[in-house]
């Protein structure tokens, strides 16, 4: 793939998606650094109008996550795909990334005082060192740590493209191929992060309530991606888009169109107690949804942009229900096993 291609991808449907995903992680750094401006400011006499230092971890967020996406293509160009996590593996990661976010809003927020521990610091030993070495030393601590931490979460655009790093074959080109990418998704990461929380600095008094709502809120999101990953049929998005599918006529046939929204028909009815063999079915599909994970049946794909790709189903007991997502945990839908074989339209 080209390089200017990679940039541009990342520049537009890369950076959407890796912002959905990643926004957390990008929350939570902004959340420490707000909260240590903010003390350092009511420490002080000065009358001064607060302004937290916002761009700064913004940028090590940023830098560590472009230098560690770097050193991942580059690994991956050159062992191949030893590094992929399977969908629970991502799953828990989600799960326990949305646990540590909503305990952190709750710390901020005073709940009690058992949430002080939902903070990420840089060990004791470490941070008198860089104390020692620079006046703000302890405040890149976080977001470098934290923008390392995003190769574990990748959105589906990303894995795609670290798909192709992969069948590169060469350390080079794969490293180069995932700087131009990431390199690419920044400037909306910066843009988003940055002003939405100027905005939230015109009104102080109630800022750090706004930071912890965030966090609260992406949580959220974290956990019921992860729900999602799983497999779990108890997640919030699920139950809303069943329940709207379900409002539907039922859908039959054995193929499955893939498309920028997700999957079409959203629930499949198929025969039981017979193997069966589906299609996914792609028309330029730029989204996550190419990205398929079958958590009941230990399936994950990454499909064309466009194309067939079939799907081999072993003889599902009558009453059975497979529910499957894209590799966000977005987009979730589900095959029930209700038919008779005469009912379905080949």
């Amino acid at each position: 793939m080209d390089l200017i291609v990679a940039f541009i991808t990342g520049l537009t449907t890369g950076g959407l998606g890796c912002l959905a995903v990643q926004g957390g992680l990008l929350t939570s750094t902004l959340a420490h650094q707000i909260e240590q401006d903010l003390q350092a400011h009511n420490g002080t006499s000065s009358s001064q109008k607060f302004k937290p230092h916002i761009a700064q971890p913004i940028l090590f967020f940023l830098l560590a996550k472009l230098i560690a996406y770097t050193i991942l293509g580059y690994l991956l160009g050159a062992v191949g795909s030893v590094l992929q996590l399977t969908p629970m593996m991502r799953a828990i990661l989600y799960f326990a990334i949305g646990i540590f976010m909503i305990g952190n809003g709750l710390r901020m927020f005073n709940v009690h005082p058992i949430f002080r521990y939902f903070i990420i610091e840089p060990p004791s030993s470490l941070t008198r060192y860089i104390r020692r070495k620079s006046k703000n030393g302890a405040s890149f601590f976080t977001p470098i740590l934290l923008g390392t931490l995003t190769i574990f979460l990748p959105c589906g655009v990303t894995q795609a493209m670290m798909a192709t790093a992969l069948g590169t074959g060469s350390p080079l080109q794969g490293a180069t191929l995932m700087f131009a990418f990431i390199l690419g998704t920044s400037p909306l990461f910066f843009s988003v992060a940055y002003f939405a929380t100027r905005l939230g600095s015109t009104i102080e008094k109630y800022f750090t309530r706004i930071v912890a709502v965030a966090m609260l809120i992406m949580g959220l999101i974290q956990v019921d991606t992860g729900l999602n990953l799983s497999g779990s049929a108890f997640s919030f998005s699920r139950a809303v888009s069943i329940l709207s599918a379900y409002a539907l006529p039922a859908q039959t046939g054995l193929s499955i169109e893939v498309n920028e929204n997700g999957y079409s028909p959203q629930i499949l009815h198929l025969p039981a107690n017979q193997d069966l063999t589906i299609e996914w079915v792609t028309r330029n599909t730029q989204t996550c949804a190419r990205s398929v994970v079958v958590q009941d049946l230990d399936y994950q794909k990454i499909l064309p942009p466009t194309g067939r790709v079939k799907f081999d189903i072993p003889a599902q007991e009558k009453g059975t229900i497979i529910r499957y997502t894209c590799s966000m945990g977005m987009y979730p839908s589900q095959l029930v096993f209700d038919l008779e074989p005469t009912q379905t339209n080949q």
